[in-house]
């Protein structure tokens, strides 16, 4: 659904499974994604995949070390990305 996007992506920020993954019958879509996402990291792309769940995703098909960088953080994460203040960030820059 998303590969020939994701085989064109300068740069690859993902948050959230785009399924059940963790029940086979519905596992299909992130897997595919998951490959393309790596598939796109072996290019030289910077891949960040976000989210609890996502990097749930990333251990079960031991793909954590085939992207550039995996975060739990996935609602934070991307506030951070959108310019939001963060209060913990804030705080640790107060010291």
């Amino acid at each position: 659904m998303f590969t020939e996007i994701i085989s064109r992506a300068k740069l690859i920020v993902w948050n959230g499974p785009v399924g059940v993954f963790e029940w086979a019958n519905f596992a299909s879509g992130t897997k595919t994604m998951m490959d393309d996402v790596v598939a796109a990291t072996m290019k030289g792309v910077t891949t960040i995949i976000g989210g609890g769940d996502t990097a749930t995703a990333a251990a079960k098909w031991n793909t954590e070390d085939k992207v550039s960088h995996v975060s739990t953080g996935g609602g934070a994460s991307l506030e951070l990305l959108e310019g939001k203040e963060l209060p913990g960030v804030s705080a640790l820059s107060d010291l």
